[in-house]
């Protein structure tokens, strides 16, 4: 497990919890008064202790959200229950309908720009797991029997195994409700561009500096979507290039009227002849089409041309998960000058 999370492999950011593993009871049912949640009865307190587990999982970087065949007015009121660890605000996403939870959990990959790999569905029903892991393979469907065994098994899976752990880890919630207000102010705007200033936007690009090496190293391992190249970097790599005279790098933060975003983005240039060769590019999709790659590409032109180099050349390595860069260098007009069957 901690190999798996040295090399990004871990499901850390994101847990999905089915409503009805977190009381007993049907809320529909039973009523809010009804189910099982709290130290007063036995099973109630084995449910407040996993609720406990899943919050304290937030302390790791790990965001919650919920999948459920119920009414939202159902789940919301179990929630707000008096008794309960977990309320509404712990949640990045609820999903509390009647739609099959496999299109649920598309949709709210869709909605937080994730694959479907980076995902736990923990469920108690062995139909619905059987369903999302034959629709969605990637997603990981532990088997969870019995109330008291949810905290063993879930640990026992090596789902959530930290290695690193960065300050922005510690605000994953805020930044993804955050970025819930940002889409819904974004629907106020008729124009993409008005909608860009209202969110008073500031980036920081700065070389690579020793506060932010492990931050950076963690992109690098868990960025895959918008990632040129998806080259993995241990902390002594990053620091590796950051003092060789030979390399140019740089990461950019973000802070918008909503959130403070954190260190976004990475890029990390290699000196060869006067080209400077483009090793790594990554950018976190909480950012995507907030113009921050066009700063990030300015600066480094800028930074390039002022240190003598006459051209730089961008590498675009293909995976299953970041076609949406393959024409990223062509936006900017580079020209391709060699290709191989694989696509490199």
């Amino acid at each position: 497990n901690i190999i798996k999370s040295l090399y990004g492999r871990t499901k850390k950011p994101w847990c999905w919890i089915w409503i009805t593993l977190v009381w007993g009871g049907i809320v529909g049912d039973d009523g809010v008064d009804g189910i099982a949640i709290g130290p007063e009865v036995p099973e109630g307190q084995v449910y407040a202790e996993f609720q406990s587990y899943c919050k304290a999982l937030q302390t790791i970087g790990v965001v919650l959200a919920v999948d459920s065949k119920n009414d939202e007015a159902n789940a919301l009121a179990g929630l707000n229950h008096p008794d309960s660890v977990l309320h509404p605000d712990d949640f990045v996403c609820i999903k509390a309908n009647w739609d099959p939870k496999d299109q649920n959990l598309k949709a709210i990959a869709a909605e937080l720009s994730l694959g479907a790999d980076s995902f736990v569905f923990a469920d108690d029903n062995p139909a619905e797991r059987a369903i999302v892991a034959a629709q969605l393979p990637g997603v990981a469907t532990p088997v969870l029997d019995g109330a008291e065994n949810y905290i063993k098994m879930l640990d026992h899976g090596g789902y959530f195994e930290t290695t690193i752990l960065s300050g922005d880890d510690l605000k994953k919630t805020a930044q993804y409700h955050a970025r819930a207000q940002a889409a819904q102010a974004q629907a106020a705007f008729a124009d993409y561009g008005q909608y860009l200033d209202s969110l008073e936007m500031t980036a920081t690009i700065r070389p690579f500096e020793a506060v932010y090496m492990q931050r950076i190293a963690q992109l690098t391992n868990k960025s895959n979507q918008f990632n040129l190249t998806t080259l993995r970097c241990t902390e002594d790599d990053i620091r590796s290039m950051a003092e060789k005279p030979d390399w140019i790098t740089l990461y950019g933060k973000l802070v918008d009227k909503f959130a403070d975003n954190g260190v976004v983005t990475v890029v990390a240039g290699q000196a060869q002849g006067q080209t400077l060769c483009l090793r790594l590019w990554l950018m976190s999709c909480r950012v995507l089409k907030r113009g921050m790659e066009d700063a990030m590409m300015d600066t480094l032109a800028a930074k390039a041309a002022a240190a003598g180099y006459t051209a730089l050349e961008g590498y675009y390595y293909p995976t299953a998960k970041n076609a949406m860069v393959r024409e990223f260098y062509a936006g900017y007009g580079f020209e391709k000058t060699a290709e191989d069957a694989d696509g490199n």
